[in-house]
C-alpha cells in the first residue's frame, strides 16, 4: 500500500501537472479546429496542404526558442540569472524573427517552396501568404515560453493555463470572424487566427508573471558560474534538439511532394497530426514537471515514474480505441470535416501513429530527468538519431518502394521515436545516478 506521504506527493504532482496538461490540451484544439474551418472553405485540398507546409515552416523557425521554458524552470533563481536568461531569450527572438523575414523574400521563398519542396505554384502562393501572417509567431512563442518557465518554477501553473484560455478565445474569435465575414482563402484564415492567438497569449503571460519577476529581482545572486557562456553551453543542446526535431515536418513535407498520392497525403497529415497531438499534449508538459520536482530531491523519482506510467497507459488506450474503431470515422468525417475519400485515405496512417503519444510521454520523462541533472547533450544526439532514421526510412519507402506518402510518413515517425527512446536509456540511468548524489 502507498503511504500517506506518497499519496500526498502524487496529488502534488497531479495538481502541478494538470494546468500544464490543460494548457497543451487547449493548444491541441487549435489544429483540429482550424483544419475543420479550412476543410469547409473552397479548394480545401490546396489550402489544407498549404496550411500544413506553412505551419511546418513556422515551427522550424521557432524551434531554437521552444526549450527556453525548460531552461527557465531549471536556471532562474535570482536577479542575475533572470536578467541574463531574459537577454539571452531576447537575442534568440530577434534572430529567429530575422530568419522568418528572410524566408519571405520572393527569391528565397520561391527557391525553397518551389525549388526544394517542389510544391505546385498554387500551393506555394498560398503558403507564402500564410507565412507572412505567421511572421510574429516565433518571437511571441519565445516570450511566452520564457515567462511560462518562471511561472512553472514558482508553482503557478494555473496562470499558464489561464493565459492559454485567452489564446484560444483570440484564435477561435479571429477564425470565426474571418470565416463568416470575409472572403479569404482557408490558409489565410488559419494563419491569421494562429498569430492572433499566440500574440494575445504572450501579452497575458507577461502580465501574469509580474509578481514573480519582482520576487526574483529582490534576490541576491548565488550562482556566479551562470554567465552567458554557461547559459549558451547549457542551452544549445536543447535548442539543437528542438531544431532537429522540428526539422521532421519539412522533411516529411519534402518527401510527401515526391510520394505516391502527394496532394492527398499533404491534405490529411495536418488532420492526423492534430488528432495525435491532442493525446501527445498531455505529456509534453511533463518535462517541466519532472525538472521542477526532481529539484526537490531524489525521493520524488519513484512517484514521477509511476505518474508517467499512468499517463502512458491512459493515453495509449484512448487513442487506440479511436484509431481501431468506428470512432475514427466520427473524428475524420464529422469533426475534421474531411470528405469520404480523404477519410478513407487517412485511416491506416492513423492506426500506425496510435502508439506515438505513449512514446512521446516517455521521451518527456527521459528528457526531464536529464535536464534536472544538467546533462543535455544526449537529448540532442537522440533527436538527431530520430531524424536520421526518419529520413532514411522515408527515402526507402517513398523513393524505392513507391509507398503512399501518408503511410510512409507514419511508419517513419513511429520508428524514429522508438529509436530516440532506446538511445536515451543509458544516459537516463546516468542522470539518475547524478541526481542521487
Amino acid at each position: 500500500m502507498s503511504s500517506p506521504a506518497s499519496e500526498l506527493r502524487m496529488k502534488t504532482i497531479f495538481w502541478q501537472w494538470l494546468p500544464l496538461a490543460a494548457t497543451w490540451l487547449m493548444m491541441s484544439v487549435e489544429g483540429p479546429f482550424l483544419s475543420a474551418i479550412i476543410a469547409r472553405l473552397p479548394a480545401e485540398k490546396l489550402n489544407l496542404a498549404a496550411y500544413g507546409v506553412a505551419f511546418s515552416i513556422a515551427l522550424l523557425v521557432e524551434s531554437p526558442i521552444i526549450m527556453i521554458s525548460s531552461a527557465a524552470t531549471e536556471l532562474l533563481k535570482d536577479s542575475k540569472t533572470y536578467r541574463r536568461l531574459r537577454n539571452f531569450t531576447n537575442m534568440l527572438n530577434a534572430a529567429i524573427t530575422g530568419i522568418m523575414v528572410l524566408l519571405l523574400l520572393p527569391p528565397v521563398s520561391k527557391a525553397f517552396l518551389q525549388g526544394l519542396l517542389e510544391l505546385p505554384e498554387e500551393v506555394a502562393s498560398l503558403t507564402r501568404q500564410a507565412c507572412f501572417l505567421l511572421l510574429p509567431w516565433p518571437a511571441a512563442i519565445g516570450i511566452r515560453r520564457f515567462y511560462q518557465g518562471l511561472l512553472i518554477r514558482n508553482r503557478l501553473t494555473r496562470r499558464v493555463a489561464y493565459s492559454t484560455v485567452i489564446r484560444l478565445i483570440a484564435m477561435i474569435g479571429t477564425a470565426l470572424f474571418l470565416y463568416n465575414f470575409a472572403n479569404y482563402p482557408g490558409v489565410v484564415v488559419g494563419a491569421a487566427a494562429l498569430s492572433a492567438g499566440v500574440c494575445f497569449e504572450a501579452i497575458m503571460v507577461r502580465w501574469m508573471v509580474h509578481s514573480s519577476i519582482k520576487n526574483l529581482l529582490s534576490k541576491e545572486s548565488t550562482e556566479e558560474e551562470l554567465g552567458y557562456r554557461y547559459i549558451a553551453n547549457f542551452y544549445y543542446p536543447l535548442a539543437l534538439t528542438s531544431m532537429i526535431g522540428l526539422a521532421l515536418h519539412p522533411i516529411i513535407t519534402f518527401f510527401m511532394g515526391k510520394s505516391y498520392m502527394p496532394l492527398e497525403s499533404l491534405a490529411v497529415l495536418p488532420v492526423l497530426n492534430a488528432l495525435v497531438f491532442i493525446f501527445r499534449s498531455v505529456g509534453l508538459s511533463y518535462i517541466e514537471v519532472t525538472i521542477a520536482f526532481m529539484g526537490r530531491g531524489k525521493e520524488w523519482y519513484p512517484l514521477l515514474r509511476k505518474f508517467a506510467v499512468i499517463l502512458m497507459s491512459t493515453v495509449g488506450i484512448m487513442l487506440c480505441s479511436i484509431a481501431f474503431s468506428p470512432l475514427a470515422d466520427l473524428w475524420l468525417l464529422t469533426v475534421a470535416g474531411l470528405s469520404k475519400e480523404l477519410a478513407d485515405f487517412a485511416r491506416l496512417p492513423l492506426m500506425i501513429q496510435a502508439i506515438i503519444p505513449v512514446l512521446s510521454i516517455l521521451l518527456s520523462f527521459q528528457r526531464g530527468i536529464l535536464v534536472s541533472a544538467r546533462i543535455t547533450r544526449p537529448i540532442t544526439l537522440a533527436t538527431s538519431l530520430e531524424v536520421v532514421l526518419l529520413f532514411c526510412t522515408l527515402f526507402i519507402l517513398v523513393q524505392w518502394w513507391g509507398m503512399i506518402g501518408a503511410v510512409a510518413a507514419s511508419i517513419s515517425m513511429l520508428l524514429g521515436r522508438i529509436s530516440a527512446n532506446l538511445f536515451l536509456t543509458r544516459p537516463f540511468k546516468q542522470a539518475l545516478s547524478e541526481n542521487s548524489k
